[in-house]
């Protein structure tokens, strides 16, 4: 049986309810913006850029040819052209985005000078204790060879053809005039901040970047060389000097034509570790259309998908700054006198740059880039 309904009837009209309406009024205007004038706007603007349909007409500021089109570059600020090799200094390949040619740049300003003080801080030097300074004097001295050390020097020094063969790496001789250090390191300093880096002594792995784990020596095609035992005593003994900021004897320097160079600022024999190649470390692949000039070869791994490089387009040290050698030319292949060579040190692969030969104060340092791979671009070298 149906449930019983119950029809209540309802007289009255249905209606929507609704929230009570405000009276509409038009909102305030907003006051009139100031517009400054565009003379203003010019005169703060860093560069204009200018509308130019046919470039057919710009020819090199230096040579003032126009010839070699696919080598002219366009100043994204003056828009004024340069051969690739009459800029200086030269650049190597096309770059990628916009470009300032040197004057537009401000690498020709001149560099502020470091302090004691801010030398300290940028390079992160050890300072001694109290009681260490009235004992050795520390701060910037050299340390005295250990009797043990000596014992080990006499023992290895027994027979010439040996020590020959063998190429051990020396470690590097400080200059003892401390101001004279000061300067050098100032050098460094100023070139670092003038291109906006940090300076880092070590392999640097950033979280966006390859992780330290990919770093490893086992993955190099065809097996990479071992440090042996005692090179590694003078890495570490070269690396504690730098820390007390007894550097290499050093200087960068501003070249019009090579840009940042590296002079000896002392006598550097056959075989003394420089320095070691610094930046951060990343695949090859993500770095493959990077316009950066200065990447170094990390790791060539059996999968080319795993191979390294090192950036040092934002952590360096004073490697970022040595120059390459034009191997096209007999005259660029005389030049050389240091080397790049990649070593495993605990498992992990790193790059050193040693000296060929003596180098003798005051002359240029400079190494072949391409090592056995000859793809990098080094015609256009002086």
């Amino acid at each position: 049986m149906a449930p019983a309904q119950r029809l209540i009837r309802f007289s009255g009209t249905l209606r929507r309810t609704e929230a009570p309406r405000r009276p509409t009024t038009p909102p305030p205007s907003p006051p009139p913006k100031k517009l400054k004038p565009l003379s203003e706007v010019m005169a703060k603007a860093g560069f204009a850029v200018v509308e130019k349909n046919d470039y057919s007409d710009v020819s090199c500021e230096q040579c003032g040819s126009g010839e070699r089109g696919d080598e002219l570059l366009l100043c994204d600020k003056c828009d004024r052209g340069f051969h690739m090799k009459c800029v200086r200094p030269i650049v190597v390949r096309v770059p990628i985005g916009s470009w300032l040619c040197p004057n537009c740049s401000g690498h020709h300003r001149r560099l502020r000078s470091f302090s004691q003080k801010k030398i300290i801080d940028f390079f992160r030097i050890q300072k001694c204790s109290s009681d260490k300074k009235k004992k050795d004097k520390c701060s910037m001295i050299s340390p005295m060879p250990s009797p043990q050390d000596a014992r080990k020097r006499r023992r290895r020094s027994g027979s010439l053809v040996l020590q020959k063969k063998r190429r051990r790496l020396l470690p590097f001789v400080p200059t003892e005039d401390t101001s004279q250090r000061l300067k050098q390191m100032s050098s460094l300093a100023s070139a670092l901040t003038a291109l906006h880096m940090e300076f880092s002594d070590d392999l640097t792995y950033m979280p966006d970047m390859a992780p330290r784990s990919a770093n490893k020596a086992k993955f190099e095609n065809g097996g990479m060389q071992v440090l042996s035992k005692e090179d590694s005593e003078t890495l570490e003994q070269c690396r504690a000097m730098c820390k007390r900021g007894e550097c290499p004897p050093l200087i960068v320097v501003f070249d019009s034509c090579e840009g940042y160079t590296v002079e000896a600022d002392g006598q550097i024999k056959d075989m003394t570790f420089i320095a070691e190649y610094t930046g951060n470390v990343d695949y090859l692949k993500n770095r493959e259309h990077d316009d950066c000039d200065s990447m170094m070869t990390l790791l060539l791994a059996t999968n080319p998908s795993k191979s390294l490089v090192i950036c040092p387009d934002k952590r360096g040290n004073i490697a970022r700054f040595i120059n390459g050698i034009n191997n096209h030319t007999p005259e660029g292949r005389k030049k050389q006198n240091c080397k790049c060579v990649r070593y495993s040190v605990n498992g992990e692969c790193r790059v050193f740059l040693v000296a060929t030969r003596d180098i003798a104060k005051g002359e240029r340092l400079y190494y072949d880039y391409n090592g056995y791979e000859h793809e990098y671009p080094t015609h256009h070298f002086v």
